[in-house]
């Protein structure tokens, strides 16, 4: 006789088994599927949250940010449809950039440097008060 889980009698399969099987059998009971819902809200919310505030920063702020959607899609529908929203065009933007000859993907890549040197200055500037560019004019020589 096959074996069964404790909250169904259906057989086991291996579909039942690491966690997609225990998000089936969380979901398979009433106040567990609304306490699921919570929390992977709760935590995909704070992990999206954490991104958004990184985005300005250096780092991985984005990555955050679509991690967090990666938790929020186990539970809702709306965030498995920006995260393939996401996936689509990140996907597409790369193939693009691929296609491209040598000195236009290093033009992208300066920009990016640009950018985010941009970024960093700023968000000393904010954050310590100390201006990177003046510092590193007075290292080189200048005035």
């Amino acid at each position: 006789m096959p074996r069964t889980d404790r909250v169904s009698d259906e057989p086991r399969t291996e579909e039942s088994h690491g966690p997609i099987g225990l998000l089936h059998r969380i979901r398979a009971n009433p106040s567990g599927r609304v306490a699921l819902k919570v929390g992977i809200g709760v935590v995909g919310g704070l992990v999206v949250a954490l991104g958004v505030v990184l985005i300005p920063f250096p780092g991985p702020g984005w990555a955050i940010v679509i991690l967090g959607l990666a938790i929020l899609a186990l539970e809702f529908a709306w965030a498995q449809h920006v995260l393939e929203f996401t996936k689509r065009h990140v996907q597409s933007w790369t193939h693009w950039a691929t296609r491209q000859s040598l000195p236009v993907r290093l033009l992208i890549g300066a920009l990016g440097m640009v950018f985010v040197a941009a970024i960093l200055w700023v968000s000393v500037k904010l954050s310590f008060g100390v201006d990177l560019a003046a510092l590193a004019w007075g290292w080189l020589g200048g005035s």
